[in-house]
């Protein structure tokens, strides 16, 4: 009984296919033979009578009045539909090229709403170790809507100028928008994961509980902490933070081979291959492309996080910077414009102590990273090669660790009166393009060598002196620089020939309320490595 029922709605089927197409056949085949006896167009007035002023004319046949006249009218009505077929081929042409930029747009729309999708998904479903996102870009708003849907346009039987001009306007504007609305929505924030270096230092609870608190988004600032040592009771500390922080731990705890007489360093060489380990994690493992390096001894400012986020489209636009510094070495409160926490230099003199670095400048440095001592080695021209940090006029971090491998090195005379921000300084709403180089040496030159030469004496005793400056100061040799700046405070010592905070051999900064440059001759910029 199926079987049958099929078979006859096949028939069924078959037989309506075959009246359509005979009913086509026909009907061609009645108009092309009206088309075939028509007389060419513009020479109908000597057979047909169709043109006006000749012999004969519409409706006035040679006999066949009638036949001719419905001739003539199926004709004229052939050519008007050329003609509108003409028009709508044209029409459809318009709609088909729009129709592919939208299809475009919403390509893009749609790649840019499955990636926010994507990265959420990652965020609310990811385990507890390690939380760090493996992308590092993710979107900080939800992606707006589409206002504007697809109209779908169908041509009428007799489209009109106006109606064209209409529809042109409505696609244009259709275009635009779809095009803001991308633009808006293709916004992604780079993931600035924040490295801890730890070993055995319980108050690395100091470190994190302030990160953790100043931290405005777990996702666009993941922390990792990389531990050293096997230090038992630190890892407790690190674990009690549970999924706030991914803990990673360095495998290989094993003394390194050194020399006899650098026994006593055995711990810079530690630090030296942890480094390279978790920077390695940090980029290759985890794929991010920047980091920010702080150690377990250090507490951030309130704007820390505000401040890297605002400075990474310089520090990744800029080939002329190789890092960003939250720290000034210069940055006792005697020292420092407590009204200009705002303002930023660049320096020639590597910084660290809260640092930020780009993947491409990791794998440049890698392969060569030293055995030992590495924050020097970032010092030596071979490794800057001319290149310079942002850093601030008031630190954004501060450090209370005076144990360590240095043993309190510079902490008593230095490092413990270094002044920490407290005012939170909206930087990503500044424009921060005079820290790009040819703004930033313009200016910054201009500044330093137009301000007046004095001695040091009318700054110690100041009498003579009119205003806060700025003024300057020069020195000329290493033994100069070391007298003048050991009088005026400033920390004293050169790193392959570059003194702290230094930039073209500036080093700024406030003596008694007054700014001051202490700086090399106009002219004589290149720093001697003797010097050291």
């Amino acid at each position: 009984m199926h079987s049958t029922c099929l078979w006859a709605m096949v028939r069924k089927k078959g037989s309506l296919i075959l009246c359509g197409a005979f009913l086509f056949v026909a009907w061609n085949a009645l108009l092309l033979l009206y088309l075939w006896g028509r007389p060419p167009i513009g020479r109908l007035g000597e057979g047909g009578g169709a043109e006006p002023g000749g012999k004969e004319e519409w409706g006035v046949g040679r006999g066949k009045g009638s036949s001719v006249n419905l001739a003539g009218e199926v004709i004229r009505l052939a050519e008007e539909v050329e003609i509108q077929l003409e028009t709508q081929k044209k029409l459809l042409k318009q709609i088909e090229s729009h129709r592919a930029v939208w299809a475009r747009q919403k390509d893009v729309g749609k790649r840019e709403t499955d990636y926010t999708k994507e990265v959420k998904v990652e965020v609310v479903h990811q385990p507890p170790k390690p939380p760090l996102p493996l992308k590092d870009k993710v979107d900080d708003r939800e992606q707006s809507e589409d206002k504007h849907t697809e109209q779908k346009l169908v041509p009428t039987a007799a489209p009109n100028i106006k109606l064209e001009q209409n529809l042109a306007n409505e696609i244009k504007e259709e275009v635009v928008d779809n095009s803001e609305l991308v633009t808006s929505a293709a916004s992604p924030q780079v993931v600035i994961p924040i490295l801890v270096i730890a070993c055995d230092r319980v108050t690395v609870k100091r470190s994190l509980d302030r990160l953790i608190q100043y931290r405005p988004s777990p996702e666009l600032y993941p922390i990792i902490v990389s531990q050293d040592c096997g230090h038992a009771e630190t890892a407790r500390v690190i674990g009690s933070y549970g999924d706030q922080v991914t803990h990673i731990s360095q495998p290989d705890l094993s003394d390194i081979r050194v020399r006899p007489e650098h026994r006593k360093f055995q711990g810079y060489y530690k630090i030296s291959r942890h480094y390279r380990w978790a920077l390695n994690q940090v980029f290759n493992t985890f794929s991010q492309s920047t980091v920010v390096i702080v150690e377990d001894d250090l507490e951030v400012a309130p704007d820390f996080f505000e401040y890297f986020r605002a400075l990474y489209p310089i520090l990744h636009s800029d080939p002329t910077l190789w890092c960003v510094s939250a720290w000034n070495d210069n940055g006792r409160d005697a020292l420092v414009d407590p009204s200009k926490a705002e303002l930023l230099y660049r320096t020639d003199f590597f910084p660290g102590l809260g640092w930020m670095l780009l993947k491409e400048v990791w794998d440049e440095l890698e392969p060569k990273w030293p055995s030992a001592f590495w924050d020097d080695w970032m010092r030596q021209p071979e490794q800057r090669k001319e290149r310079s940090c942002i850093r601030p006029e008031i630190s954004r971090t501060i450090t209370f660790g005076r144990k360590g491998v240095s043993l309190g090195q510079f902490f008593d005379q230095y490092l413990r009166y270094i002044k920490l921000n407290t005012e939170f300084v909206p930087f990503t709403k500044q424009d921060l393009s005079y820290l790009l180089k040819e703004k930033y040496d313009e200016t910054f030159i201009k500044e330093v060598y137009s301000a007046p030469l004095v001695k040091i004496e009318d700054l110690q005793q100041g009498g003579s002196l009119k205003g806060a400056g700025p003024y300057r100061v020069q020195y000329s040799s290493r033994d100069s620089f070391k007298v003048f700046a050991r009088n005026l405070g400033v920390m004293d010592d050169l790193k392959s020939g570059v003194p702290r905070t230094g930039y073209r051999g500036v080093v700024s900064f406030l003596h008694r309320g007054r700014r001051v440059f202490l700086a090399l001759p106009e002219g004589s910029m290149k720093y001697d490595i003797s010097w050291s």
